[in-house]
């Protein structure tokens, strides 16, 4: 008999919702037409799409225009950050200045990379705020990182390896005041990826001008994400070729992942609160029981300003690598960190950024809950994880 296998790292992905999948079939096969397309088969598709515009801007409380179509995160957050800095470069230069963007010490890869380059580039100057052990970015920090060039300040709404809440309300209120006094505005972008599950993401609520959404994460497909881009933001988009995407984005339109992002939107917005429900219990009896069961375990991060589905853990004098291979060959799976960066064998910036040791931090397990998660697995899980721990620690003589 097949062992059972149990799936808890919904933060790298989700498995796509069989009403999602049923929305997007169509489009593989009968409906294959390109959206750009004038005759009957591109009007369909066309049709397909500003449907699921309509969806994700009434998600996220905009205009249809204000939504832009990617092939993901990565790309959004890209296209947010240098595409600001294309846009403003020429109006600091004439100042005799740069760019100023304001981050965190902890925020996805994809971000991190993107301001480093604009630095190498002699394109912006970077501030990357601490988090602290809370891993809970402070908005009097960001006020005081501000300064005359201030162009963009960019901050994650959930953190992806420890689940943290950022203040992006409490930010967005403060660049507001700060933006009355000022000539040229300051940017307000986050990354809502881990977010737009279980927390309020209407725009004008959290007073942000870009917003960065992907489909996978919410029980939609790959390969597909969402920029939100208020109307009149300073912009250049950074992909060259026709007039896709309002002018935003050239490439041929990935018609059936976006059907399958609007229609991932529409139920998350409708069951919302059920997920919550669900995951928070499961997180906090996981919290619970490895905490209380497992000698040497720590979790990471605030424990109240946390999204739902995240636990991440350190455990003393275990690696976490073989932590993981080892519930692996038991069929549960877990991560040590974010996905994308799971090829790396340096210590995670994240845990880094909120005071642990590099040594300490290779310890790491991080467990995502999805809802389809049950009490039984997540029982199974924890008590897989006591074997695998004694294991390991008998084996290292610990």
């Amino acid at each position: 008999m097949a062992k059972r296998k149990i799936y808890l790292d919904y933060a790298s992905t989700t498995p796509v919702d069989p009403r999602v999948f049923a929305a997007m079939k169509p489009f593989f096969s009968q409906k294959f037409g390109n959206p750009s397309s004038l005759h009957s088969f591109g009007r369909e598709a066309s049709e397909a799409v500003e449907k699921a515009r309509i969806q994700a801007a009434d998600f996220f409380g905009c205009e249809l225009g204000e939504i832009v179509f990617t092939s993901g995160a990565t790309e959004s957050n890209n296209f947010a950050l240098k595409g600001a800095m294309l846009a403003l470069i020429s109006h600091f230069s004439k100042q005799k200045t740069k760019p100023h963007i304001i981050t965190t010490q902890f925020e996805h890869s994809c971000v991190l990379a993107s301001c480093k380059k604009l630095e190498e580039q002699g394109m912006a100057e970077m501030t990357y705020l601490p988090v602290g052990k809370e891993g809970v970015v402070s908005a009097g920090d960001v006020k005081k990182a501000i300064r005359k060039n201030t162009a963009l300040v960019s901050i994650m709404y959930a953190n992806n390896e420890i689940g943290t809440v950022q203040p992006v309300k409490d930010i967005g209120k403060l660049l507001a005041k700060e933006n009355k006094k000022r000539e040229t505005k300051i940017l307000f972008h986050t990354d809502a990826v881990q977010a737009v599950n279980y927390l309020d993401c209407h725009v004008n609520n959290l007073g942000v001008d870009l917003l960065t959404a992907s489909a996978h994460k919410i029980y939609g497909p790959k390969g597909v994400g969402i920029l939100y881009i208020r109307k009149n933001t300073p912009l250049k988009r950074i992909q060259d070729g026709g007039d896709h995407e309002m002018g935003w984005r050239s490439g041929t339109l990935n018609v059936p992942g976006i059907v399958g992002f609007g229609a991932a939107l529409e139920i998350a917005e409708k069951e919302r609160a059920k997920n919550c429900k669900i995951v928070e219990k499961l997180q906090s009896h996981i919290i619970s029981r490895v905490l209380q069961e497992i000698k040497g375990a720590r979790l990471n991060g605030s424990k109240m300003k946390r999204i739902p589905n995240n636990a991440n853990f350190i455990f003393r004098d275990v690696e976490g690598e073989g932590m993981l291979l080892g519930l692996d060959m038991e069929g549960i799976a877990v991560s040590t960190g974010s996905a994308c960066s799971s090829g790396d064998l340096r210590p995670s910036h994240v845990l880094i950024a909120v005071g642990l040791g590099e040594e300490e931090s290779h310890g790491s397990l991080r467990v995502t809950l999805g809802k389809y998660t049950t009490k039984q697995e997540a029982d199974i899980f924890v008590d897989t994880l006591k074997e695998v721990i004694a294991r390991l620690r008998k084996i290292a003589g610990k």
